[in-house]
């Protein structure tokens, strides 16, 4: 029977992993963290220029550090070096007419309230 800890830290080697490709074109994240529960999450997320995320709400607080170019909503515009973390329950769209590289941390994920797929055929 082993009563030795499990190691105290977990180091990612981003680099090695694969980009995952998203429900929403021109943007791909990589999950760097998930909670056991499987509700909250870290990841790095990279969005092609003019690349959008549809209508969607935060079920949890959503935060964003933006590394490279900027992410932009009805409310304002976040640019690189720059953080905007939401408040649980808010709805928007974002885009971003640059492309981007950030951080996102989120305390559950998206609510989607439209999609690009809402054919009836």
């Amino acid at each position: 029977m082993s009563t030795n800890p499990p190691a105290g830290s977990v180091y990612v080697d981003v680099d090695a992993m694969e980009w995952q490709s998203t429900p929403f074109p021109g943007i791909r994240i990589k999950i760097l963290f998930q909670e056991p529960d499987g509700e909250g999450f870290t990841a790095l997320f990279q969005a092609d220029p003019g690349a959008k995320l549809p209508l969607h709400r935060h079920l949890g607080v959503e935060q964003s550090y933006i590394i490279e170019g900027s992410l932009v909503d009805d409310e304002g515009v976040c640019t690189a070096g720059n953080f905007v973390w939401r408040h649980p329950g808010s709805v928007h769209e974002a885009h971003s007419p640059d492309g981007l590289l950030g951080i996102g941390i989120f305390q559950r994920p998206n609510e989607f309230l439209e999609t690009d797929n809402d054919d009836d055929d």
